[in-house]
């Protein structure tokens, strides 16, 4: 069966969410099928990092429904959805080493010490940082960062990868470069995935299908 024959795993009908008088979202729909890499689009203040973190379950919709593999998840609390996310500040932390920030969600599932051990090591070899084990995360160019960012998400395996902005700090090289390698990637794994930008060129670099918001007038 393909991506465009199976049933959706994400299936968001008539999203909205207002913050007071701005509305951030407004009757929002959208599907994800399984393996399917979702990019939403759009400028500033179109809603994609609400959209996205609807269907996180951080916050919570207004209006509409976000099911699951046919089960309303409006309501279930992040860490009970199975995702892992990627934030544009990349959320590491930087007192610890690069294993310890890639095998947290690992040491949350109280995974054996030595599971969790071959997980980072395959997690930071999938990524291309082999051996960066013991480095500080202080230590770490942007690029670095960024992958390390990745295969924390990965590592417990989440039945979805959601990704905000990860590369908009990036300089502009960098920026094409781990677009490329971001999109490998996500194809490596065979994960389903959605992913947030204002870039059109990453937008169709990363996606197998863009989902378009327009900015709405805040009242």
């Amino acid at each position: 069966m393909s991506k465009t024959e199976a049933p959706p795993i994400i299936d968001v009908r008539n999203a909205s969410k207002s913050f007071g008088r701005v509305h951030a979202l407004h009757d929002v729909s959208m599907q994800v099928r399984p393996a399917e890499v979702i990019v939403i689009i759009g400028p500033s203040g179109s809603g994609k990092s609400t959209l996205l973190r609807v269907i996180a379950g951080l916050h919570l919709p207004d209006g509409g429904r976000m099911c699951w593999d046919g089960q309303d998840l409006v309501g279930v609390p992040p860490h009970r959805r199975g995702v892992g996310l990627v934030f544009q500040d990349l959320q590491l932390f930087p007192h610890k080493d690069v294993a310890a920030n890639v095998g947290f969600g690992l040491r949350m599932q109280h995974r054996r010490r030595a599971a969790i051990d071959a997980r980072v090591s395959e997690l930071l070899a999938l990524v291309g940082l082999p051996g960066f084990e013991r480095r500080r995360v202080t230590t770490l160019s942007g690029g670095e960062a960024q992958r390390v960012a990745l295969a924390r998400a990965l590592a417990p395996q989440p039945r979805v990868l959601l990704l905000d902005e990860p590369l908009a700090a990036l300089d502009r090289d960098l920026h094409d470069r781990l677009a490329l390698d971001v999109r490998d990637l996500l194809r490596r794994v065979g994960i389903t995935a959605v992913h947030v930008t204002h870039d059109e060129d990453e937008a169709r670099t990363i996606g197998d299908r863009l989902v378009v918001l327009g900015r709405r007038d805040p009242h």
